[in-house]
C-alpha cells in the first residue's frame, strides 16, 4: 500500500514485522490476507501467481506496528523464490486445510523448510483454516494441537470465511513478535550504554517516521495460543 498524498506525518511508524504465509496450495492463504488486511472474502478466488504482500497498521502496547505480510503459492513451481520470501521475515502463519489431510501432512516439510531459512528465533503460528466446514473435517484439532505443543508453536483453527479466529490468530504472532522485540532492543540499549557494542543481528525492522495508510486498531494484548 502507498502513503496517502498530503497526509499527516506525524503518525509515525514504530516498527515494522514482515510475517510470511506458507503451506500448501489452495488451503486459503490469500483469503487469510484478504480477511485480515482488507476485512475481505471472495468465493471466486484464484491460485495466487508469484509473491505479494498487503499491510495494515495497528496499536501494540501504545506503538504504532505495520504488519506486512507476505502471501505465495504453495505449488511445487513456485517454491525457488523461498530464499528471497524467507528474507527478514520475523512471523510465520504456517496453513493447512482441516478438510485435506495431505495439508497436513506436508506442514513438518514446510516447518523445516522455514527454520532453515528464516531467523531461529521467528514467531510461528500452526492455523487450521477452513473450520467452517466441520462436516469435512479430516484433521482433528487433537493432531494438529499435539504437533504445534511438540514444535513449541502457537496454534489456532480459522476461517477466513467467516472471520473466525484470523484477527486473533494474526494479532497473537505481532504481539509475540513485539514482546521479543522489544526485550532484545531492551538488551541492546543496555548494552550501549555500558559503552558494548549491540546485541541484535539480523535483519533492522524498525522503520521511524513512516506513515501509513490504514487506520492503527485499538490496543491488543496477547491472550497466547488457544
Amino acid at each position: 500500500m502507498s502513503n496517502l498524498p498530503g497526509g499527516d506525518f506525524s503518525n509515525k511508524i514504530d516498527y515494522v514485522f514482515k510475517i510470511v504465509l506458507i503451506g500448501d496450495s489452495a488451503v486459503g492463504k490469500s483469503q487469510l490476507l484478504a480477511r485480515f488486511a482488507r476485512n475481505e472474502f471472495s468465493l471466486d478466488s484464484r491460485s495466487t501467481i508469484g509473491v505479494e504482500f498487503q499491510t495494515r497498521t495497528l496499536m501494540i502496547d501504545h506503538k504504532s506496528v505495520k504488519a506486512q505480510i507476505w502471501d505465495t503459492a504453495g505449488q511445487e513451481r513456485y517454491r525457488a523464490v523461498t530464499s528471497a520470501y524467507y528474507r527478514g521475515a520475523v512471523g510465520a502463519m504456517l496453513v493447512y486445510d482441516i478438510t485435506k489431510r495431505q495439508s497436513f501432512d506436508h506442514v513438518a516439510r514446510w516447518l523445516e523448510e522455514l527454520r532453515g531459512h528464516a531467523d531461529k528465533n521467528i514467531v510461528i503460528m500452526l492455523v487450521g483454516n477452513k473450520s467452517d466446514l466441520e462436516s469435512l473435517r479430516s484433521v482433528t484439532t487433537e493432531d494438529a494441537k499435539d504437533f504445534a505443543q511438540r514444535e513449541n508453536l502457537f496454534f489456532m483453527e480459522t476461517s477466513a470465511l467467516e472471520a473466525t479466529n484470523v484477527e486473533p490468530a494474526f494479532l497473537t504472532v505481532l504481539t509475540e513478535i513485539y514482546r521479543v522485540v522489544s526485550k532484545k532492543s531492551l538488551v541492546a540499549n543496555e548494552a550501549e550504554s555500558g559503552g558494548k557494542e549491540a546485541l541484535l543481528k539480523g535483519t533492522k525492522i524498525v522503520v521511524p517516521g513512516q506513515q501509513e495508510l490504514v487506520p492503527a486498531s485499538s490496543k491488543f494484548s496477547c491472550c497466547g495460543s488457544s
